[in-house]
């Protein structure tokens, strides 16, 4: 059975730059400060989460 990871965004480490919102509309969306959150019940398996935490210039973006 496999384990599920959840992805986290780091506020401190997120610059609000929007890439992941742009490479992963679908999981990720801009919270009240324009920073990247995750969407709740979002599909967190989709192949462009590692799209965008691969682009994540600051790392803010990890599977936990």
């Amino acid at each position: 059975r496999l384990f599920k990871m959840a992805v986290k965004v780091d506020k401190d480490l997120c610059i609000a730059c929007g890439v992941c919102m742009a490479l992963c509309p679908e999981v990720f969306q801009a919270d009240a400060e324009g920073k990247s959150e995750v969407i709740a019940g979002a599909d967190e398996s989709l192949p462009c989460v590692d799209e965008a935490i691969d682009s994540c210039s600051t790392g803010a973006i990890s599977r936990e």
